[in-house]
């Protein structure tokens, strides 16, 4: 079948962002992309169907100045994230026509992709695919390994789980209650801590944003003390979380979302509580546990199977809508993941 032109809404990033990103620094678009891949090229064809908004890429709209663990973006370019699609044409002997797909995309109808290599094979199909941006995806494993491999859980330890309520935290929150741990997690709603209670199983949860003293809020939910904190804010979160951990009591940090539109990040000044609590802290990304993918999968396919565990997702239609999203995200108006469906499957 011979090529064709295929029309292609894209999202640019107009140039690079300070403070807090607007809907104006990203720029949709409408270019063409071809219907087949290039002859001889290994490169795979996809049509997105779910893109995936998610904190990290703040990081990406910044002028380079420190190392990360992230590449930024290039101002004038296609942004891209996680994302689920649809293979259209492909020249990878692993990957077929027909077959769906989840792994770092273009944002745009249509993607190119020439490291194919990075891309999973969705192998299970009867679970909506836009839990592979989320439950399934990099903020399940995210979930899983922080809690299991970082904080090294046992049965009955307290838990706090800030920004409980989103990809991450509504995870890590159910993990510890499925291990017989006592779970506690804070969110900036009454809707999102009526769900962390009311859906997700959480002990207890409190509106961060109606507390003026955080450590006293912390001190009413763990009387005795924190054993496992999952660190999702960083900041004023973190200081008063140091005040009420335990001795040899453990800090997963997943990331730091009140700090990364701050031109100049706030201190944290409770950090002697590390050595006075002998508290291990240790930040993680979810690459470096890539490896346990597949013992990830087939447990939280089961527990999705049983009803063990539930996922809420925000969803939004259309890639028009999708700087609105990210934006979003930052302003706490997400209620569980937030996901873009681009098309339908």
């Amino acid at each position: 079948m011979a090529t064709v032109e295929l029309s292609n809404k894209r999202i640019i990033l107009k140039d690079y962002v300070t403070g807090y990103p607007k809907e104006e620094d990203m720029v949709l678009v409408t270019s063409t992309i071809g219907s087949k891949v290039p002859h001889g090229s290994q490169a795979v064809l996809v049509k997105n169907l779910y893109l995936s908004c998610d904190p990290y890429m703040r990081w990406r709209m910044s002028k380079p100045v420190t190392e990360s663990y992230t590449t930024p973006y290039t101002p004038g370019s296609v942004l891209n994230g996680y994302g689920v699609a649809k293979v259209l044409d492909s020249g990878h002997p692993d990957f077929n026509s027909g077959d769906f797909v989840w792994g770092i995309t273009g944002w745009e109808e249509y993607s190119l992709i020439t490291m194919p290599q990075a891309l999973t094979k969705i192998k299970y199909t009867d679970v909506p695919l836009s839990y592979y941006t989320g439950i399934l995806g990099m903020p399940g494993l995210a979930a899983y390994a922080g809690f299991h491999e970082v904080c090294s859980p046992k049965k009955g330890e307290t838990v706090y789980v800030s920004a409980a309520s989103g990809a991450v935290g509504q995870l890590v929150g159910q993990f510890a209650k499925l291990m017989g741990c006592y779970v506690v997690g804070s969110a900036g709603t009454k809707e999102k801590v009526d769900l962390l209670k009311n859906k997700f199983g959480f002990d207890d949860a409190f509106n961060y944003k109606e507390e003026h003293d955080l450590a006293a809020a912390l001190k009413r939910s763990f009387p005795d003390g924190i054993d496992i904190y999952f660190e999702n804010v960083g900041g004023r979160m973190l200081d008063a979380v140091l005040l009420n951990m335990k001795v040899h009591g453990r800090i997963a940090v997943c990331g730091l979302i009140s700090q990364y539109n701050l031109t100049q990040q706030e201190g944290v000044h409770n950090l002697f509580c590390l050595v006075a609590k002998r508290i291990r802290m240790q930040g993680f990304i979810e690459p470096d546990y890539r490896h346990l993918y597949p013992q990830f999968l087939e447990m939280a396919i089961q527990y999705i199977r049983e009803g063990k565990v539930v996922y809420v997702e925000d969803v939004v239609e259309g890639i028009d809508k999708a700087p609105s999203a990210l934006i979003g995200l930052f302003a706490g108006r997400n209620v569980g993941k937030q996901v873009v469906l681009v098309a339908p499957e």
